[in-house]
């Protein structure tokens, strides 16, 4: 790790991310018309985004710059890989993935972590162990909406309170374990294949994680917060169908068991994706 990670890594330490992450959204949904104009004519020039994928491209139908950040994309403008394949979550960049080394744990740039860890519970150590997962870093540009991998329903959804440390290759690298100790949410699902989860992990701007089903998941204070989908409160899914949208650039890491066929090969850290396509097979 070269100075600038290690200054980089210290200063995060030190920054307060959920104040942060609280004053930026502030701005972020401001109504204003010329600030929040502004703010989307610059964000989309710095980071190229192609406005003939957007289901609206005016900037009237945004009232703020965080209603252009979770943009929708037209119909049919990510195609679904079947039934017969584990679909992308999201637009992003593969971080990395394969079979869960240890039985029940996962690596990020050198780092080694564990399921439970990763889930703030043992409870699905035995679901997953010897399974795969893949890991997959939004950045700014992309598309921030997550969409499910397979036709699925949703048992049990948790949230864990945490750190905010920005996420990107020199955190990975530089803080042990990043992805464990960043604020998350965390779904469990059960498909015509087995089981699955998704793990979506806030980052430094990213305090708050929005779903169709239960809205804005950013509980107050430090406790983990669960909901279990019983019989009757049942939350299905086709493949596709949206799950949640980041409110900034973040992480959505999936995890299947052993009795699915995996990840494929060419899923490598640094592979572009785009939501739909084949990751694997169930």
């Amino acid at each position: 790790m070269n100075l600038i990670q290690n200054v980089n890594t210290l200063i995060q330490y030190g920054l307060p991310g959920h104040f942060l992450s609280r004053a930026i959204g502030r701005l972020a949904f401001c109504e204003n018309r010329k600030v929040k104009d502004f703010l989307i004519q610059q964000f989309i020039q710095r980071f190229d985004i192609q406005m003939d994928e957007v289901a609206e491209p005016a900037l009237d139908a945004y009232p703020h710059f965080n209603a252009f950040f979770t943009r929708a994309l037209k119909d049919g403008i990510r195609p679904l890989a079947g039934k017969e394949h584990i679909a992308s979550p999201a637009d992003g960049t593969v971080l990395s993935g394969g079979q869960l080394s240890e039985n029940t744990r996962l690596t990020a740039k050198g780092h080694h972590f564990s399921l439970a860890e990763l889930f703030g519970s043992e409870e699905y150590n035995k679901t997953y162990q010897d399974g795969h997962y893949l890991t997959i870093y939004l950045s700014p540009k992309d598309y921030h909406r997550i969409h499910c991998p397979m036709d699925a329903e949703l048992k049990h959804m948790v949230h864990i309170p945490g750190r905010l440390f920005s996420v990107n290759e020199s955190t990975i690298t530089a803080i042990p374990a990043v992805f464990a100790r960043n604020e998350r949410v965390i779904m469990h699902f059960k498909s015509p294949h087995g089981p699955f989860s998704m793990v979506l992990v806030g980052a430094m701007l990213v305090a708050s994680v929005e779903t169709p089903f239960a809205g804005l998941i950013s509980p107050p204070g430090q406790t983990i917060t669960e909901w279990n989908y019983h019989r009757g409160a049942h939350h299905k899914f086709a493949q596709g169908d949206e799950v949640g949208r980041f409110q900034y650039g973040s992480t959505v890491i999936t995890v299947i068991p052993n009795s699915m066929k995996g990840v494929h090969e060419e899923m490598t850290s640094g592979r572009a994706v785009r939501m739909g396509e084949s990751l694997g097979q169930p």
